[in-house]
């Protein structure tokens, strides 16, 4: 299912600044403000329960607003071929239809507000888009094949919003030759690197190769509507400071790292992940899904090999298929943001969590548990440990096999105490 979501991200810092001290006491505290974006995000934490973080079985109806996370032109993923400007690559030269779009040996300049098509390849080259703030760009990579030895192929200065469209059908290669030099005062790292809002849409497919740094980085808000990705980064897999939103879309990740990481730096009130739907394969060595403040999984399919396999301050599990293997603890809610209590809930979905040896737990929270549906499976020593307290409302909790009917913690150095979680069934 395909929501349509609007104004998602300009909300997010008046909103999270504003429910600040209301947040500090719990996930579920948010005001309900009627704001659309990371607001309405943010406000799908709260709800109507007796419990002091209030995020029982109520609050599962706090659900996000079709028109709340994307826009129309987020997912349509099409463009005007009247209106474009064709950049045809040529090796190591290039050439364009319109003045708007200057070219110094294998460097490309766009200036100018407006959707571009690019063909062909460049051996050791690299985009850049440098428009007015209030300008839109859409790149529509139309077989592409792009490395930039020492820079990334794709540099996004300056826009209002920067599309990067993969038009059906295509196969886009972005590679870096394994290292980064500094053109300006900007740290590239990354062979997608946008400083500004940025939306990857379309049917086509894209490979992203990047031995010495991040494979997608966005420093501002990261959305992604569509299109088949395989990404390969020594670093971080896809990367983005403020919130990132998917609705849809095929990813193939292998990172040292997070295989997705959301954080701003300044600012630990920032940096969230709404997941609605697509297909995610992640093997990474920290992180496999990593935000700072809120992670909401509205669906889709997920097979994650990492260190952790889901960390943020507060996790939350509506529906889809969750599917983990942990050398550390599967799912996360640790303390990463000043505005929230570390939560995990779960309403929905098939979660299935396998641990390795050592002091690790399936789902592990710095603070709460809640579970009012859909099903958690957990293989290793211990299947959950939580600071706070446990709720659970309903669903299925199955733990090396046995089938149990109350939130066991861990005690005695990761074994299951057996006792229920305070304030719900047991």
């Amino acid at each position: 299912m395909k929501l349509r979501k609007t104004a998602f991200f300009p909300a997010i810092l008046a909103l999270l600044l504003m429910c600040s001290m209301l947040l500090f006491a719990a996930c579920g505290s948010a005001a309900e403000t009627g704001s659309t974006g990371v607001s309405a995000l943010a406000a799908a934490f709260s709800g109507s329960g007796s419990t002091s973080y209030q995020t029982t079985a109520s609050s599962a109806s706090s659900e996000l607003s079709q028109d709340d996370l994307f826009s129309k032109r987020d997912l349509s993923g099409t463009y005007d071929s009247d209106e474009a400007v064709l950049i045809t690559l040529s090796g190591d030269s290039a050439s364009a239809s319109s003045s708007a779009v200057s070219v110094s040996g294998s460097v490309v300049t766009i200036t100018e507000a407006g959707t571009y098509v690019l063909s062909g390849t460049l051996d050791d080259g690299y985009v850049v888009v440098n428009v007015s703030k209030e300008d839109k760009v859409q790149l529509v990579l139309n077989g592409v094949t792009i490395n930039s030895d020492t820079f990334a192929p794709i540099y996004i200065v300056q826009a209002d919003k920067v599309f990067v469209t993969l038009s059906e059908g295509t196969e886009n290669v972005l590679s870096n030759g394994g290292s980064f030099e500094m053109i300006d005062d900007n740290n590239v790292d990354a062979v997608i690197f946008s400083k500004d809002d940025l939306t990857l849409n379309g049917e086509g497919s894209l490979t992203v190769t990047s031995p010495a740094g991040h494979g997608i980085v966005c420093k501002d808000d990261l959305v992604i509507t569509g299109g088949t990705y395989s990404i390969t980064a020594t670093k971080h897999g896809i990367e983005a400071n403020d919130s990132l939103a998917v609705s849809d879309g095929s990813f193939t990740i292998k990172a040292g790292k997070d295989g997705v990481h959301v954080e701003n730096d300044d600012d630990d009130t920032l940096g969230s992940a709404y997941l609605e739907n697509g297909s995610f394969s992640i093997v990474c060595g920290d992180d496999g899904i990593h935000a700072n403040t809120l992670i909401v999984i509205d669906g889709g399919t997920y097979s994650i090999t990492a260190a952790e396999g889901v960390e943020a301050t507060c996790v939350r599990i509506n529906d889809g298929d969750v599917t983990i293997s942990a050398s550390d603890d599967g799912i996360n809610a640790a303390r990463k943001s000043s505005a929230y209590t570390p939560t995990v809930e779960i309403n929905g979905g098939s979660i299935t969590i396998s641990m390795g040896t050592g002091d690790t737990d399936g789902i592990d929270s710095n603070g709460n548990i809640v579970m009012n549906g859909g099903t958690v499976n957990v293989t290793g020593k211990s299947g959950f440990d939580y600071d706070g307290t446990a709720e659970y409302n309903g669903g299925t909790i199955i733990v090396n096999g046995q089938k149990l009917s109350y939130i066991p913690n861990q005690m005695m150095g990761g074994m299951d105490g057996m006792q229920g979680g305070r304030g719900g069934r047991r």
